[in-house]
C-alpha cells in the first residue's frame, strides 16, 4: 500500500464525520439565514471532499461498487447545491454532465447487482440494485426536467430540499455500513434510505401545501 493511501483515508473519514454532524445545523436553522447559508456550503464543500477521496480509493484498490457509490451519493448534494445557483434558469453543461454521469453510473450498479464482478467486493446485491435504482430514477427526472422545465416556479426549492436530504441520507447509510456490524448487511445500508425517503416527500409536500395556501411566500423568499 503507498504510503499516501492511509492520509487520504483519514481525510475521508475526518470530512465525512464533519459531514455528519454539520447536515443537521443547516437542516434545522431558518431558511435562507447567513447560518443555513454557511453551514450548507461547508456540508457540500466537505461532501465533495467525501466523495473525491472515496473515488480515489475505490479506484487505487479498485473497488468498482465502492467507486459507483460515490458518484451515486455526490451526485445529491451536486443537484441540491446547483439548484440554488441556477433556480429557474436553464441547466448547464455541468448539470448535464452530472445527470448523465450519475444516470450511467446507477445503471450499471443495478448491472453490478444482477452480474456481480467477480472477486469484487459487494455488500449484497439487494443494496447495489436499490441504490441503482434510486440514482436511475432521480438523474432520469434531472434530464427531463432539463428538456422540459417545470411550469412550478418553486421546483427548484424541492430540488434543493431532495438533493440535500438525499446526500445526508447517504451520509448516514455510510456511517451505519461501517459501524453498525449488529445489524444485517441489507438492513445495514438501507435503513436510513427506508427512513429518509419517505421523509423528504412528507417535508416537500409541507412546503407545496404552504406555497399553495400563501402564494405570496414563494420559494425565492426562502433562500
Amino acid at each position: 500500500m503507498n504510503t499516501w493511501f492511509p492520509y487520504v483515508r483519514i481525510l475521508h473519514i475526518a470530512c465525512g464525520m464533519i459531514a455528519l454532524f454539520v447536515a443537521p445545523v443547516a437542516m434545522l436553522t431558518l431558511k435562507g439565514g447567513l447560518v443555513h447559508r454557511r453551514w450548507g456550503k461547508i456540508y457540500f464543500w466537505t461532501m465533495a471532499v467525501v466523495a473525491t477521496t472515496a473515488m480515489i480509493m475505490a479506484v487505487y484498490r479498485p473497488i468498482v461498487f465502492l467507486a459507483l457509490l460515490a458518484i451515486f451519493s455526490f451526485y445529491f448534494a451536486f443537484r441540491g447545491y446547483r439548484s440554488i445557483l441556477r433556480k429557474r434558469q436553464s441547466a448547464e453543461v455541468m448539470d448535464w454532465i452530472g445527470a448523465l454521469l450519475t444516470l450511467a453510473g446507477s445503471l450499471s450498479l443495478v448491472a453490478l447487482a444482477i452480474h456481480p464482478l467477480r472477486g469484487q467486493f459487494l455488500p449484497a446485491p439487494a443494496v447495489s440494485f436499490a441504490f441503482g435504482l434510486i440514482g436511475v430514477l432521480i438523474s432520469g427526472s434531472d434530464i427531463w426536467r432539463f428538456l422540459r422545465p417545470p411550469a412550478d416556479r418553486n421546483a427548484w426549492w424541492y430540488s434543493h430540499m431532495g438533493g440535500m436530504l438525499g446526500s445526508y441520507i447517504a451520509t448516514v447509510s455510510a456511517f451505519s455500513a461501517v459501524n453498525f456490524h449488529f445489524l444485517p448487511v441489507v438492513i445495514r445500508w438501507l435503513w436510513p434510505s427506508a427512513i429518509g425517503i419517505p421523509g423528504i416527500f412528507l417535508w416537500i409536500g409541507y412546503y407545496r401545501k404552504k406555497f399553495t395556501r400563501s402564494p405570496s411566500k414563494v420559494a425565492a423568499k426562502e433562500l
